[in-house]
């Protein structure tokens, strides 16, 4: 909102070269603000932006913008400040974008770190992709166990460059292995003598620097906490993660999930910013394979071509019946995804959810069969069927219409259900079971439902 506001503004005075009014205004906003401004200028405008701010304010801004801004923005800086920026940023943004860069291009700006700072980048970009080590920072406060609240408060003092990290100080032994932690409002109020072992919390609660970065936001859900520790694989504290960064990899998460689930493979950047190969790129394959699975659906109505040529009006119902299944198995399908996502459901509980959408699925079909078979009844009684309606054996077709209906929802709930289940027992991502998969899987297998009841009601 703020960056529609005042982007007009800042370009008429980037073109009057007003970088004094500049500078006053942009110093007035929160980080996060000024960099929703960025976001609406072009690479080059941002950088005459950047290049007027102090040098704190200059990297939080640049920590707030999306990684392909962020990318852009280093093509349109010197050397220099690219150098100033990516020395200022905290070491878990700056991996985030190192890690998106190519090879050579990451190994450039390494280079262009300070030793200290591309020592801290080169161990982060050593953990795992995808793992809580590439979110972390090693700017954090560790005391020690022995000490006690005097040395603390001192220590505090040495530090105060970390002081956003001073809310959780986490103790550790003369090996640095973690210990517990204390909070600084307890570390305030008690006497100055006091050990700080009489003021620990006794909740040793942490991640490892290998965990992926699922099991952290699951953690962090856990715990109800806004900081954790992270240790290797001796229990030494070798870094922090903070509830921000966690709650960026939800979100991340969550939009790959959703994507996949509308049978779309993942987007690396926002809607808006995929160019349109890339986007055909990326729905293409799954509307291949769904369109190669709608041929099946062919197939499996010309096997019954006998039984339509005879009861003609059964291919008006066709739609009917098989977009009942699919949206009750994209429904099962939504929320037992979701549930996995959530831990509310485990495969330890296929036999529960078995059991529930059985029973769902039946219902529901019982309640569209009724709205089915109340639909040919009116059709037939207003005469919206053509002359002769649909025949002496109506009662029997609103039969068959109803019990298709039963069948076909009933089967869509239980595939819907339990595909996603099965993929991820056998190691796949449940999100991979899309939505149009499923619809598209109980289609082929409707028909078959359908007509095989027809077939038995109707004696075809």
């Amino acid at each position: 909102m703020i960056g529609n506001l005042l982007a007009p503004e800042l370009k008429e005075l980037i073109q009057r070269r007003d970088f004094a009014q500049l500078r006053d205004i942009l110093c007035d906003f929160p980080p996060a603000d000024v960099a929703e401004i960025f976001v609406d200028l072009k690479p080059d405008d941002e950088a005459v932006l950047l290049r007027l701010l102090p040098r704190e304010l200059a990297a939080e801004v640049f920590e707030y913008l999306p990684l392909d801004d962020q990318e852009k923005l280093l093509h349109a800086l010197g050397s220099e400040q690219v150098a100033q920026i990516l020395n200022d940023i905290a070491p878990d943004d700056r991996t985030a974008l190192l890690e998106e860069l190519p090879a050579a291009a990451t190994q450039k700006l390494l280079n262009l770190l300070s030793p200290k700072e591309r020592k801290i980048a080169t161990e982060l970009l050593g953990y795992p992709k995808n793992s809580i080590g590439r979110r972390m920072t090693p700017r954090y406060v560790a005391i020690q166990q022995n000490w006690t609240v005097s040395e603390v408060l001192a220590e505090l003092r040495r530090q105060e460059h970390k002081r956003d990290a001073m809310n959780q100080l986490y103790v550790t032994d003369s090996k640095g292995r973690l210990v517990d932690f204390v909070r600084l409002r307890n570390l305030v109020v008690v006497p100055p003598q006091t050990s700080v072992l009489e003021i620990l919390e006794n909740q040793k609660i942490f991640l490892r620097a290998t965990d992926d970065q699922e099991t952290a936001v699951a953690t962090f859900k856990k715990y109800d906490v806004s900081m954790l520790p992270v240790v290797d694989s001796n229990d030494v504290l070798v870094g922090v993660v903070t509830v921000d960064d966690v709650l960026d990899v939800a979100e991340k998460e969550a939009t790959e999930d959703i994507q996949k689930l509308g049978g779309v493979q993942a987007l690396e950047a926002s809607y808006l910013k995929t160019g349109i190969f890339e986007m055909v790129k990326k729905r293409a394959p799954w509307l291949a394979v769904l369109f190669i699975g709608e041929m099946f659906t062919s197939v499996a109505m010309q096997n019954y071509g006998g039984e339509i040529q005879e009861v003609v009006v059964l291919a008006f119902f066709v739609p009917l019946i098989l977009s009942s299944g699919g949206n009750s198995g994209s429904q099962a399908t939504s929320l037992i995804i979701r549930a996995m996502a959530l831990n509310d459901v485990l495969l330890r509980d296929w036999w529960r959810v078995l059991r529930r959408e059985l029973a769902t699925g039946f219902l529901l079909g019982c309640i569209l069969a009724a709205v089915g078979m109340a639909r040919v009844f009116l059709w037939q009684f207003l005469h919206l069927a053509g002359p002769t309606g649909y025949g002496a054996n109506y009662m029997m077709l609103s039969l068959t219409i109803g019990v298709s209906l039963v069948c076909v929802v009933l089967w869509g709930s239980l595939v819907g259900a339990m595909l996603p289940m099965f993929l991820r027992l056998i190691r796949l991502d449940p999100a991979v079971c899309s939505a149009p998969f499923v619809a598209t899987l109980v289609d082929v297998t409707g028909i078959v439902i359908f007509f095989n009841v027809a077939r038995h009601i109707l004696h075809l």
